[in-house]
């Protein structure tokens, strides 16, 4: 397809009909959450999912703001004047020195098959090279794409494309913290409780080491992790003086009626001593205390652990699965 140099957007003689232009602000976040409104039924999209739900047009606006410039890092796609998708580009860099750019597209059902996802596809890709180029990062680079099991267009379009799958995440949900599972007792020199402000940057430690060994795993500096903190429901392990594991979890912002553990680590030196369990346990007590009436989670499919048995044992159970893509810039 055809790239105008300087902005990147698609000609739109190549598509009859649709124009590709910049993200304007504030003006297009209605409208780009009535784009994935409207995917949502062909693709069977989980609207509670704390992976990739279906986010407001505040929620759209605040990931927007988050871009690194948006209004050349984010395209839409009007069709007769009326927006029938989107793009987003990000990217980061990775523990082990990869940086990782990755696209993420919606279009509305209707506007498919028609070529107007494989030129959403191209201007990514087009995007992202001209940005590892800038950024001097062309031998550790790799581009990204990120599509749910359910999204078989947007699947077979990556795979045409040339995409590998490198790994997935799956999400479990537990319907009813009403019922949670029995506990099982602990040594007598383990204790568990709340995380104290002294504590956070041992309870980050904690997280970060537990991923010492993991691929395809983002950089998690100790101000990042304070930027995002909720530490209302976050609890810690002790084997006596020493934090040996902790269960991160929150109230969702969006309906405080959902929970999420967002992670849950133990030490090395401290599994199979059925910590992990008691920490969830815990973790899942405190939020149903703060109001919470399910509870949501997500863990990676080639976990070496297979942590998601420890979450199915307490009643957990597979919602949609979250596959990330990958080929070289």
């Amino acid at each position: 397809m055809d790239v105008n140099s300087g902005s990147g957007l698609a000609s739109p003689e190549r598509l009859p009909g649709y124009e590709f232009r910049p993200y304007r602000g504030h003006d297009d976040h209605d409208a780009m959450a009535a784009v994935r409104l409207g995917c949502a039924q062909q693709d069977r999209t989980d609207a509670h999912s704390v992976v990739e739900g279906l986010p407001t047009a505040a929620e759209i606006a605040e990931a927007s703001a988050g871009l690194d410039d948006p209004s050349r890092n984010q395209v839409l796609v009007e069709h007769n004047g009326g927006v029938v998708g989107y793009a987003t580009i990000r990217w980061w860099q990775e523990r082990d020195g990869t940086w990782l750019y990755l696209h993420r597209g919606y279009l509305l059902p209707g506007h498919r098959g028609q070529g107007v996802g494989s030129a959403m596809l191209d201007w990514a890709e087009s995007r992202i090279r001209r940005l590892v180029q800038q950024h001097g990062t062309t031998r550790t680079s790799v581009i990204g794409a990120n599509a749910m099991a359910s999204e078989r267009e947007a699947t077979a379009l990556l795979l045409e494309a040339g995409y590998r799958r490198v790994f997935s995440l799956v999400e479990l949900e537990l319907h009813d913290l009403q019922q949670l599972a029995e506990e099982r007792p602990l040594r007598a020199d383990i204790r568990i409780g709340a995380v104290e402000p002294g504590n956070y940057r041992t309870a980050w430690k904690t997280v970060v080491d537990s991923y010492a060994d993991a691929a395809f795993t983002q950089r998690w500096t100790f101000e990042s992790f304070l930027a995002t903190a909720d530490p209302t429901c976050w609890r810690a392990a002790w084997d006596g003086e020493n934090m040996a594991g902790v269960a991160l979890c929150s109230i969702r912002r969006n309906d405080p009626t959902v929970g999420e553990v967002e992670e849950l680590s133990v030490r090395a030196q401290s599994r199979r001593l059925g910590l992990g369990r008691a920490l969830l346990l815990d973790g899942l007590r405190c939020l149903r205390e703060h109001g919470a009436r399910t509870a949501r989670l997500y863990t990676g499919t080639a976990n070496p652990y297979r942590s998601y048995e420890l979450y199915e044992s307490v009643g957990f159970r597979r919602q949609n699965e979250y596959i990330r893509y990958r080929k070289p810039a």
